[in-house]
């Protein structure tokens, strides 16, 4: 009879081990999710711990997306999420592919357009998930401008007003927690109000809301209303807290030649990718000359129209806040590279400077951004106006007089056959007197 050797306990604890059910522990986790709503669109963004695995398909009476993320947990609650999008019924689990993954159904209103894609880190942000949801049936909004007809009757001018960032993307971090696309989302609305107050000018706004717009759509906004002007407005960030002040900028047709210049570019560069991911992938290098081709022939009237009017913006500004640059800056953004549309860029100030933090969140000082930038404007379309507008119909039925010693408003009622009220209409006087060397608005009968 042999005798079994006796077991060592190295070995016992490997055969043990051996007959272990082995229990896998999903990597990933999802964070938080949210629900960004724009006009005909929305975009659904999943914040994960880890890289995203996933698949989906959709499902039709009634219409869902369902995504399947592989190696997930099911740690999020969807009841507690916040959703005022018009497109999106409700987020919830269902029954997943293996007990690893998790399986997420988005219940839609109605059959949507889809696209999903992954983001890598980028701060504020972890690994993302986006899904952006499109209504290609949409309404259009009507075009603002409206070619009359009748010869006697002129169009509005109009102004696109364009809010910086937006959405996933939260443009510049103030030390304090402030984040750009609210400040400039605020100038921007306070700027259109006056716009729409001043009869013969009419404001679009490029996002009405906190949701993402790619810098390469928002020229197309403001063409596809047939915009006179186009108005970005930023709050500036640098690398150290020092740099202030405000700055105006136009395009560049060749790279920044300043430093701070080539940070706003890259600048850009980081928005698309906080903000999605398709503009970048599709940025090949036949689109890339063909713009420039197109740029090349057309951009010469807007360039020069921009340039004159970001002056006369540095000048109010300089009114109201110190000023980085002194002259317009030059650079290759995006958003100002609508060849037919004059277009500048209004650094409202340095966000990353502790002491114009506080003051682009003080509500009086963005009212001053707003009034300075809309005097600018205003000075500029009353020189040149376009030639179908109210206000062109307007200058060409004024004239103007540069008062000499002697000369009254009565004197120069009687002279050009109008009414002294109709003068002081026209120039805003409250009283008759006059001064020496005053240019007056004459309207003609």
């Amino acid at each position: 009879m042999k005798y079994l050797r006796p077991i060592s306990l190295s070995v016992l604890l490997s055969i043990l081990l051996l007959l272990v059910v082995p229990v896998s522990f999903a990597k990933n986790a999802i964070d938080s999710v949210r629900i960004w709503p724009s006009p005909g669109s929305t975009r659904i963004v999943f914040d994960l711990e880890d890289t995203p695995q996933y698949s989906y398909f959709t499902l039709s009476n009634p219409d869902r997306l369902v995504i399947d993320l592989a190696d997930t947990k099911k740690n999020f609650d969807f009841a507690k999420l916040a959703n005022k999008s018009p497109l999106v019924k409700k987020l919830r689990y269902s029954s997943a592919k293996d007990k690893s993954g998790i399986r997420v159904v988005i219940e839609l209103n109605k059959k949507l357009d889809s696209n999903l894609f992954a983001l890598p880190p980028t701060e504020p942000y972890r690994n993302r998930l986006v899904i952006d949801l499109d209504d290609k049936n949409a309404p259009a909004s009507a075009p603002t401008v409206v070619k009359h007809n009748n010869t006697q009757q002129s169009r509005d001018i109009v102004i696109v007003i364009d809010a910086g960032h937006g959405g996933e993307d939260p443009g510049s971090i103030g030390r304090g927690g402030t984040f750009e696309k609210n400040i400039t989302l605020n100038v921007a609305q306070r700027l259109a109000k006056l716009i729409d107050a001043e009869p013969g000018m009419k404001s679009v706004m490029t996002r009405s809301g906190d949701y993402y717009i790619s810098p390469n759509k928002r020229p197309d906004i403001a063409r596809k209303h047939k915009a006179d002007l186009l108005i970005s407005i930023h709050a500036d960030a640098f690398t150290t807290p020092q740099p202030r002040g405000a700055s105006v900028w136009v395009l560049s047709m060749r790279r920044a030649n300043t430093e701070l210049g080539r940070w706003m570019e890259k600048s850009e560069r980081h928005s698309e990718l906080l903000g999605g991911a398709a503009e970048v992938i599709q940025d090949t290098a036949s689109e890339r000359y063909l713009t420039q081709a197109l740029l090349d022939m057309s951009m010469d009237h807007s360039l020069t129209t921009s340039y004159d009017l970001s002056r006369k913006v540095i000048g109010k500004l300089r009114g109201i806040t110190r000023m980085h640059k002194k002259i317009p800056q030059a650079a290759s953004l995006a958003v100002l590279t609508s060849p037919d549309i004059p277009s500048i860029l209004v650094e409202t100030g340095f966000i990353s400077n502790p002491s114009e933090e506080k003051n682009l969140n003080w509500s009086k000082f963005r009212q001053q951004l707003a009034t300075s930038i809309f005097s600018a404007v205003k000075t500029h379309f009353s020189e040149s106006p376009p030639d179908d507008s109210l206000w062109a119909k307007q200058k060409r039925h004024t004239r103007t007089h540069k008062v000499r010693s002697g000369e009254s408003l009565s004197l120069l009622a009687q002279r050009y056959n109008v009414n002294v009220g109709a003068i002081k209409a026209a120039n805003n006087l409250r009283s008759d007197v006059v001064r020496i060397g005053q240019v007056l608005t004459i309207p003609r009968t």
